[in-house]
């Protein structure tokens, strides 16, 4: 007999609410001195995840990695001082070992060989499940959950929101870099997460009572112990009424996070209040969301998506523009609309990942080795995830001073 799924138990209604919000951040804990990966998790970050009291921090997959996540909350302002706080602290302790944190998708040098797995039986079973896939995902996401009070309206949502996830990606962009080398992808971090099974796209389900029987069937058979092992780029959450955004790169700016939050919570609240829109999403339409999805990847903001009303590529800035004046009066009515304008500044300045490239290849064109030019990608990185230096000119300037220092003095020695 297949037993009730929790989210048959979670069809209950909650009470009315305000499209509350959470995010949750992951981070790579950095050596300062290397600038790489730590491979043990340093005690003084282990002792905040385990600490009651500090319920906002927890471990992840790899040693690492990670994570902080905030309570539900209803306004933007609240959001970002937490974020920063969290940031603040955990650089804080991890400074007491010579370690930081880094926001980004992909670490510039994190190298497979030297990831390992945290302790705890889920992350054990998990690794012995997805053996070297587990070992390669050295990614981090911003998660952010929304809140919707039925699960079947969470079912359809998830459906109908698809064609929107590659825009929130391309936003998101920071994970150009992998094992130390660029990948030519402004966000790299999907193609090695999606190598994972029960990741990417949702795919299509004409009703919620289609995706329970997929969910149930998924358990009864043991293929997977619970829902939470269904890491689609959007999915109904399993411990919280919300629909969960999981497609997003950890942004390295919390300006970049909070851009992304306010734009998925409006569109949330678009949707659910207009139960026709995207009600005839096909098999066609999320290919081409696939396709998008690609382009985000590969280009990230400077790209150009596939249009099927338009019925031609158009440029990300434009899709932004659709997707702003869409939400506009929800992101009014939720008091957010200052922050899903500000997404234009992503596009204008660039996201992370484009911040990532022009500096490294100033570096090169400075005469910085492929390693000098990588160390001063995670310097940036380090600095920026803590909002404390958005200047890279001069830290390039100091790197091609250094490196001309140094071809001086071989050449004297000669």
């Amino acid at each position: 007999m297949i037993e009730k799924s929790h989210f048959a138990e979670n069809r209950k209604s909650v009470k009315s609410h305000d499209y509350s919000f959470g995010l949750e951040e992951e981070f790579f804990i950095t050596k300062r001195s290397s600038r790489e990966t730590c491979q043990k998790t340093p005690k003084c970050l282990e002792e905040i995840c385990a600490n009651p009291a500090l319920e906002e921090f927890q471990r992840e997959l790899l040693q690492s990695q990670i994570e902080a996540s905030t309570p539900p909350l209803t306004d933007m302002a609240d959001a970002r001082a937490r974020l920063c706080a969290y940031r603040a602290t955990l650089d804080e302790v991890a400074a007491q070992r010579g370690y930081g944190i880094v926001a980004a998708g992909t670490h510039p040098k994190a190298l497979r060989a030297r990831q390992r797995n945290a302790e705890g039986v889920r992350y054990r079973l998990l690794m012995r499940d997805l053996q070297i896939l587990g070992q390669r995902n050295m990614v981090c996401g911003l998660h952010v959950h929304v809140a919707v009070a039925n699960l079947d309206d969470r079912v359809s949502l998830m459906t109908r929101i698809t064609p929107y996830l590659p825009l929130l990606l391309a936003l998101s962009t920071s994970s150009p870099f992998w094992e130390g080398r660029p990948t030519g992808l402004m966000g790299y971090r999907l193609a090695s997460y999606d190598e994972l099974p029960r990741t990417g796209l949702p795919d299509i389900f004409a009703n919620p009572a289609e995706y329970d029987r997929y969910i149930q069937t998924m358990v009864a058979a043991k293929a997977i112990k619970d829902a939470s092992y269904v890491w689609w780029a959007v999915r109904p959450s399993m411990r919280h009424p919300t629909l969960e955004l999981r497609v997003s790169d950890a942004c390295t700016r919390v300006d970049h996070s909070i851009a992304i939050a306010a734009l998925y919570r409006s569109l949330v609240r678009r949707l659910e209040r207009d139960p026709k829109l995207g009600a005839d999403i096909d098999a066609a339409t999320r290919a081409i969301a696939l396709e998008n999805k690609w382009r985000a990847q590969r280009y990230g903001v400077r790209g150009t998506f596939i249009d099927e009303a338009r019925q031609q590529a158009v440029p990300v800035r434009r899709k932004l523009e659709d997707l702003i004046e869409l939400v506009g009066e929800d992101a009014e009515a939720l008091g957010c609309l200052h922050e899903v304008h500000s997404a234009r500044d992503i596009v204008k300045r660039g996201a992370s990942a484009n911040r990532q490239m022009s500096l490294y290849k100033s570096a090169l064109k400075g005469g910085a080795t492929r390693v000098e030019a990588v160390n001063s990608v995670v310097d940036w990185l380090l600095a920026a995830t803590l909002d404390a230096d958005d200047r890279p000119d001069e830290h390039f300037a100091h790197v091609h001073a250094r490196r001309q220092a140094m071809q001086g003095e071989e050449a004297r020695a000669a």
